[in-house]
Formats: C-alpha cells, structure tokens, sequence
C-alpha cells in the first residue's frame, strides 16, 4: 500500500488552485467539479461537499497538520509570497532553528498550515 494523495479543503477551487500553482508551481492534473488534483498529490476539495460528507463544520487553523514544502531559495520564496499574496497570516516569518534550518510558517488562503523549509 502507498499513500496516493493528501486532500484539503477549500471554499474557492480557482482561487486555491491559483494560489498552489503560483507559489509551488503545482499544476492541474484533473478537475472533477467540486474536487481538483494538483501535481504532486495535492487535492483541493469544495467545502460545501466535504460538509456535506462529514456532516460537520469545517475548522480552519485547526493546526492539526499542514503541508511541508522545501525550498533552497528560501528568501527568494518568502519575497515571492509577500508580493502576490501581501494579506497571508504567518504562524512564524522566516526564521532559522538552533540546527540550521530555515524556514517559514503561514496560512493558505483556507486556513490550511503551510511550512516551507530549506532542505534539511
């Protein structure tokens, strides 16, 4: 058994989409309508059907996971992410661990946890 796909919610599908492609450069594979795959994995679900399927409300900021990625250009990405998208709320701005590391900790627009690391 592999793990085929990590899925998150979102209330607008172009919007998050937009936002995916422009920082990571991932790209459209499929588009089902209210569920879209990205390269690389990533699913965006419409909120509207994940309530539906759980019957529950959605929690954004809920920090129980988030979504790591690397970067060597660490600098280069965080100037990249405050002029197109100036409004992100950061959990930490870019900051460096006691063993090296740097990296940069924010919200998508959903409320999904992002980390971005330099390669450790």
């Amino acid at each position: 058994m592999r793990l085929k796909n990590v899925l998150i919610v979102v209330n607008d599908m172009e919007a998050s989409r937009k936002f995916y492609h422009d920082l990571f450069g991932l790209n459209l594979v499929f588009d089902h309508g209210g569920n879209m795959i990205l390269t690389e994995g990533l699913v965006l679900q419409d909120v509207k059907y994940w309530k539906e399927f759980l019957g529950k409300e959605i929690l954004p900021e809920n920090n129980c996971s988030e979504l790591y990625f690397e970067e060597t250009d660490l600098e280069g990405f965080v100037e990249k992410l405050e002029r197109l998208y100036p409004d992100t709320k950061y959990v930490n701005k870019l900051m460096t661990h006691s063993w090296g590391q740097k990296v940069v900790r924010f919200y998508d627009p959903d409320g999904n946890l992002i980390e971005v690391g330099t390669p450790a």
